[in-house]
């Protein structure tokens, strides 16, 4: 029924008996780490209830045609993309609302149209289903507008929302939603995933995945590297390590890049954190094997209060990205503030 789904047996087996029981949720939550296959699921489950599984897969997110359409909405102003909601129909009963815009949020004109949509009876079979695919990047006037369908969902309707974390939706929501959990996948199911698909540079994108397939399979190595070499760059200045001229071309060269938004290289900074965290504990395997010299000499000059400090402001410019800040001033603030931490901490 989930050809080709890898890991997460048992929450695969809970839909499995759901549809042969033919006890189906009107409103699922899933929910799990970046990549790992929560909207994958979402479709898989989908094309059980209402078959045709080729037209469904068309609204596969990652896809170069479905990718050529966010990049281009990306250009419209913020009124024409209200005018246009977005969502992907490529199967008549089967609709996906993915976040939009440059900020890539859940908008409530997203939410009304699916409201509007709802009533609308099946056109084959039984059911509709609706994916909301990162509801937890939804405002909270879009939260609340959905909040509404499903309080009294139509009976043919099948709402299945994901998120990486559950508890940044409204309770409210929570509370009507059954939820289905995904973690990360072992080493054993990774390489059996990397095998599948033919990957090259199997051991590293494993590594750097840390159990994310999605991740694993998409991971541009080189655009990864790049962007490492300035996220290293920034951490190596901020520790003290090396002079502030070592970060402004870097910053510079980032603020140039128009298209490039900031949760890229903050991704790959968390990567860095959380290395620096092993490596000054001396416990468990680096993700970035191939520059353990470096992060080890940069977790010998900071403590674990200043790695803390580090995650924090990173989560604080997490939450400034939908106030679309500049890119290379957010930084060069983050590196400035951590600097005069080293010795403080």
């Amino acid at each position: 029924m989930f050809d080709n789904f890898h890991g997460n047996r048992a929450a695969v087996e809970a839909l499995e008996l759901m549809i042969r029981g033919e006890r189906i949720p009107q409103t699922l939550l899933i929910d799990g780490p970046q990549g790992v296959g929560k909207a994958t699921l979402a479709r898989r489950f989908a094309a059980a209830l209402i078959g045709d599984s080729a037209k469904i897969e068309r609204d596969d997110l990652s896809l170069p045609d479905n990718q050529a359409i966010f990049a281009e909405r990306d250009k419209w102003s913020s009124e024409k993309r209200s005018e246009d909601p977005l969502f992907f129909g490529s199967h008549p009963d089967f609709l996906t609302f993915p976040p939009d815009g440059p900020l890539r949020q859940i908008s409530i004109q997203q939410m009304r149209l699916l409201k509007e949509r709802a009533p609308f009876k099946p056109l084959n079979g039984r059911w509709r289903v609706f994916l909301i695919d990162h509801l937890d990047r939804a405002n909270e006037q879009a939260a609340n507008s959905l909040l509404k369908t499903l309080e009294e969902p139509p009976s043919h309707l099948i709402l299945i929302a994901t998120a990486e974390n559950p508890y940044d939706l409204l309770p409210t929501i929570r509370s009507r939603a059954v939820p289905i959990h995904l973690g990360p996948l072992s080493r054993d199911q990774m390489l059996a995933f990397a095998k599948s698909r033919g990957l090259q540079d199997a051991e590293r994108r494993i590594a750097l995945s840390a159990g994310s397939p999605g991740i694993a399979d998409s991971l541009d190595l080189d655009t990864y590297d790049q962007r490492r070499d300035a996220m290293l760059a920034l951490l190596e200045v901020a520790t003290g390590q090396a002079p502030f001229a070592a970060w402004a071309r870097y910053s510079e060269s980032i603020g140039s890049r128009k298209t490039e938004k900031l949760d890229c290289y903050l991704d790959v900074l968390y990567v860095l954190l959380e290395d620096l965290l092993l490596a000054a504990a001396q416990r468990g395997q680096l993700r970035n094997l191939d520059i353990e010299d470096r992060l080890r000499a940069l977790a010998s000059r900071v403590s674990f209060e200043w790695i803390r400090a580090a995650v924090h402001k990173s989560d604080e410019m997490v939450d400034l990205l939908r106030r679309n800040i500049q890119k290379s001033i957010a930084l060069d603030a983050f590196v400035l503030e951590l600097r005069s931490l080293v010795s403080a901490v």
